[in-house]
């Protein structure tokens, strides 16, 4: 192109100051920029000290602009630029399908990050170019460099992937060391400091913005000479002729350290582990090799709490959307896909979070306890499930891994026999790694959530809806996806799954209310002596200590809302003997811990009371009760009509209205 070009700007030598001038800064132009131009103004001075004065100077009594021979040379010229000019499209397109057809090639999808970002890198320097010496946007080329990109992005995925469910897999889901912790830098995520691969050499003089792989210089290739500033400066490849690529991205590769805050260490950690091959071709693991000395200057990305709650995946998984934030900011064409791309890899780690510590407990008798999960937690699981059903479908088979058992078949297992659920569902994790997995989630979601506004400014305006998706759907549905680990946590530690048959099985019929409560009340109150000593040494806060208390609390009372929903019959003094043991029951716990425990269970003192409700009055009690469930309200109605001889008709009719409403 560079030739091209200065054939088609050759001008012929004039003899007046006008003409002169305009060659001389034609030649100085090509003699500074192009050996084109040099050996074509040479060829032409040779032939013209070779040709006879008669020839050189047909008409030396008339002006140099005037003479046919000059005329002739200059119409000549012109027209052979003209042709060249009109040639240029064609001279493109021969390079761009010779290129496509090396793009093609099933080992650019296959070679290391490094190189397919050195690929990258040039190809947009040659689009560049291109577009300015054709005067035309070379968008059928960027298409197809668009497609390689993505054909990449999905190779790359795949392999980080693989990557993160391997990790997972292995997590024991203990705290790493907080010296572990702080070698990892999250530039790419939070914007601070995120170096891109800067050109080397020759090329080291481009402006940024031709680095970008955007559109936003082709505008010089529509103006006249655009091509100019390309021969100004210089071969952007020279430096690769004449020295190769190095085999290291040590090698030949300098950050830019005028991106981000201005911290100036030529190689950053997570540069060098966003350069490196990703999947180490002997192990299959990631490559990277951890070092020993603390990164200074990026501190600022952890506190005190993040360092604290890290565990291994969590850090591969926060390494791995750094590195898509690197990548967006330079790979600009898919920066989309590469964010979808994290929004996957962190929807598999939250799933298999809840997979693996939130499964709700069976009672006893086959029936469940009242749903937990919030609205948003479903809906969060049902979008990862709907985007990553690919990735997390073999994970439903774990369970138990010898078998190929689907989640569906395991459940129905364990509503036949739900004293004994499978072993690595529950048993595998102690107290302190099902807190851990609770607390690291909600550290990459405290991470994510102040990378939100940087991620924004990486990806474009018409894209800002994949981003609050990502963040309204998964991010801010974390602390409900702890508090349902925390609160599964309790009621696995509290064995009270049988409690709500004892409570319904209780002697409720009585026509006497004596002083003495029921047996359940003192075992309930002996499972949480129980339960609270596991909390003491179980290694964990005070604070989650605290919380789990709270939360062991509130099962107890779900477990006493659906012993009493179950029960068949009761006269009105066994509902004041409920109340007695809920009396009971109370003042036990309260010598238990510190905080004040009534509050918690008024959800049980008003399902007692409403025992005494007239009988138009359920519809409208049930409506204003949400904390309910559907089966606890039709149960209570069940007993009431029972017991107080309501006429069949009003009894079904007030048992649809409710089902309605739910």
């Amino acid at each position: 192109m560079r030739s091209y070009y200065a054939i088609m700007s050759f001008c012929p030598e004039a003899k007046n100051n006008t003409s002169q001038s305009a060659s001389g800064t034609s030649a100085d132009t090509g003699r500074s920029h192009s050996s084109a131009v040099v050996n074509q103004d040479d060829v032409a001075a040779t032939k013209s000290d070779r040709m006879p004065s008669s020839v050189s100077n047909p008409d030396a009594s008339t002006s140099g602009t005037d003479a046919p021979f000059y005329q002739l040379r200059k119409d000549a010229t012109k027209l052979v630029a003209y042709t060249f000019e009109r040639g240029r499209r064609n001279l493109w397109q021969l390079a761009t399908s010779r290129l496509s057809v090396l793009l093609a090639c099933s080992a650019v999808s296959s070679t290391s990050i490094y190189q397919f970002l050195k690929n990258y890198e040039d190809l947009t320097i040659f689009i560049l170019a291109g577009e300015a010496f054709c005067g035309f946007e070379a968008s059928e080329f960027r298409q197809k460099l668009k497609t390689v990109c993505l054909n990449y992005i999905v190779t790359f995925h795949r392999q980080n992937i693989y990557a993160l469910k391997m990790v997972l897999e292995k997590e024991s889901w203990t705290i790493m060391s907080a010296e572990a912790s702080q070698i990892i830098s999250l530039a790419g995520l939070t914007g601070d400091g995120a170096a891109l691969i800067s050109p080397t050499s020759g090329s080291s003089t481009l402006p940024k913005d031709y680095f970008r792989g955007n559109s936003i210089a082709t505008n010089t290739g529509r103006q006249n000479n655009g091509f100019a500033s390309w021969l100004n400066i210089g071969n952007p490849f020279s430096f690769k002729l004449e020295n190769g690529s190095a085999d290291s991205p040590k090698g030949n590769v300098l950050f830019n350290s005028s991106v981000g805050n201005g911290n100036n260490s030529p190689f950053d950690e997570e540069n060098e582990d966003l350069l490196a091959d990703f999947i180490d071709e002997d192990s299959q693991l990631p490559s990277r090799t951890l070092k020993t000395k603390i990164v200074k200057g990026n501190t600022s990305h952890w506190k005190d709490g993040d360092i604290s709650s890290q565990t291994g995946s969590s850090l591969s998984l926060l390494r791995m959307m750094d590195k898509y934030a690197r990548l967006m900011q330079k790979l600009e064409m898919v920066n989309v896909e590469l964010f979808k791309g994290m929004f996957q890899l962190f929807g598999i780690f939250y799933h298999h979070i809840y997979e693996t510590f939130g499964y709700q407990d069976r009672s006893q008798s086959g029936k469940p306890l009242p749903d937990s999960q919030s609205f948003r937690l479903k809906a969060a699981l049902s979008k990862i499930t709907q985007d990553s059903d690919q990735w997390i479908k073999p994970q439903n088979s774990l369970y138990p891994s010898s078998s190929s058992l689907s989640i569906g078949s395991t459940i129905a297992q364990m509503d036949v026999m739900p004293t004994a659920p499978p072993s690595s569902m529950f048993t595998s994790y102690g107290l302190k790694e099902r807190c851990a997995a609770a607390e690291t989630v909600s550290l990459v979601a405290r991470v994510l959530n102040r990378s939100r506004a940087h991620l924004h400014s990486v990806l474009s305006q018409n894209n800002t809806s994949v981003v609050e998706e990502f963040f309204g759907t998964l991010v801010d549905t974390v602390p409900d996806l702890a508090e349902h680990i925390h609160r599964t946590s309790a009621r696995m530690l509290l064995h009270i799954n049988g409690y709500p048959d004892k409570i319904a099985n209780a002697k409720w019929e009585v026509k006497e209310l004596g002083t003495d409560h029921n047996g359940y009340v003192d075992l309930l109150l002996g499972e949480f002596k129980h339960y609270k000593t596991r909390l003491d040494h179980g290694g964990i806060s005070k604070e989650l200590q605290h919380l789990l208390l709270d939360y062991g609390i509130e099962s107890i009372a779900e477990v006493l809302v659906e012993g009493l929903s179950r029960v068949k019959r009761c006269t009105d003094e066994g509902r004041a003997l409920m109340s007695l043991d809920l009396q009971v029951l109370i003042n036990g716990l309260q010598h238990i811990v510190s905080s004040n425990v009534k509050p918690r269970l008024q959800i049980v003192e008003t399902f007692v009371k409403a025992y005494y409700l007239p009988e138009t009055e359920y519809v409208h009690w049930a409506r204003s009760h949400p904390e309910y469930s559907k089966s606890q309200v039709v149960g209570l109605v069940n007993l009431v009509a029972t017991m107080k001889g309501w006429k069949r008709k009003t009894r079904l009719e007030t048992i649809e209205k409710i089902e309605a409403a739910a």
